[in-house]
């Protein structure tokens, strides 16, 4: 069976309810700034594709047909609709019931997700937030997948891809209390002959080790005994173990009492991670996601 909308121009169903609302040709062209013949001629096709006289003239005026009374409430409220649609009102937080999904490391869950909840709940009440870690940011294919809305960390720099930079973090050596090694006066050889817990977040993914990179150009041995895909499990390993790990100073000085680790006094090659905002195109203009963004970017700094 045909469907009569592909044969439709929608434009004259805009001149209908016009019609009916001025309840004459001449008015409902003036309105439209077109001619009162464009107007019957556009009368002339709907008619054609609905097969109904739509309106009939009475005098100076029209009277519309039961059809076109049918369609008349119809017609308004799918104007209205589309109206609203291409001429977006001002965003209003708190309506928003949207649901997003964040992507960011362990690290930045227990040290920026709580203020980033925080603020959602006092500015964005109605929506919704789902977290998911770097492993899930890459499975589901990165940002340019629909079901990830923003994400914390390293810059992305594919097609479509936008970033804003947020922060510098700096990392620290970290050790268990007590640990044999670490003193006042640790030195790079020491250093060298410490093992190390190394984080990987998405294994089999050839992403670039930093920290390895930092340690090779301070010229100090890294021997990196054991992998983990996060943070927090590398910090558990060293609080039980003679091991060390390099983490973010944020999770350490928010959570490194709690996971039993302290920063170590050590000729420690100098390393900072630049961290940003990142997003994809699809969702660049969005108000909602805009005002996301700036949510997470005040938790962040903020926290």
């Amino acid at each position: 069976m045909s469907n009569p909308i592909t044969a439709l121009d929608l434009n004259l169903l805009l001149v209908l309810h016009t019609v009916l609302t001025e309840g004459s040709v001449a008015r409902a062209a003036s309105r439209l700034h077109v001619t009162p013949s464009a107007v019957s001629n556009g009368l002339a096709r709907l008619r054609s594709v609905l097969g109904d006289p739509l309106v009939t003239r009475k005098g100076r005026g029209i009277v519309p047909t039961p059809r076109a009374l049918a369609l008349a409430p119809a017609i308004a409220r799918g104007l209205r609709e589309l109206e609203l649609a291409i001429h977006e009102v001002p965003f209003d937080p708190t309506g928003c019931t949207r649901a997003f999904t964040l992507a960011v490391a362990d690290a930045g869950q227990l040290t920026w997700v709580p203020r980033i909840v925080a603020l959602m709940t006092a500015e964005m009440p109605r929506a919704r937030l789902s977290v998911v870690g770097i492993d899930s940011l890459v499975s589901l294919g990165d940002l340019a997948s629909s079901r990830i809305d923003l994400h914390i960390g390293l810059a992305g720099r594919g097609t479509g891809l936008h970033f804003e930079p947020l922060l510098e973090e700096r990392t620290v050596l970290v050790a268990r209390g007590g640990h044999p090694a670490p003193g006042a006066r640790m030195t790079a050889r020491v250093l060298g002959t410490l093992r190390h817990v190394g984080v990987e977040m998405v294994p089999g993914k050839a992403f670039r080790d930093l920290v390895g990179a930092a340690y090779a150009r301070a010229g100090i041995r890294r021997e990196v005994a054991l992998t983990v895909p996060s943070f927090t499990a590398a910090a558990a390993v060293v609080a039980a173990t003679d091991f060390v790990a390099t983490l973010p100073e944020s999770l350490v000085a928010a959570q490194g009492t709690r996971l039993g680790v302290r920063a170590v006094n050590a000729p420690f090659p100098a390393h900072t991670v630049k961290l940003a905002l990142c997003w994809h195109e699809r969702t660049h203009a969005d108000p909602a996601a805009q005002y996301l963004r700036g949510l997470v970017r005040r938790a962040v700094l903020g926290a």
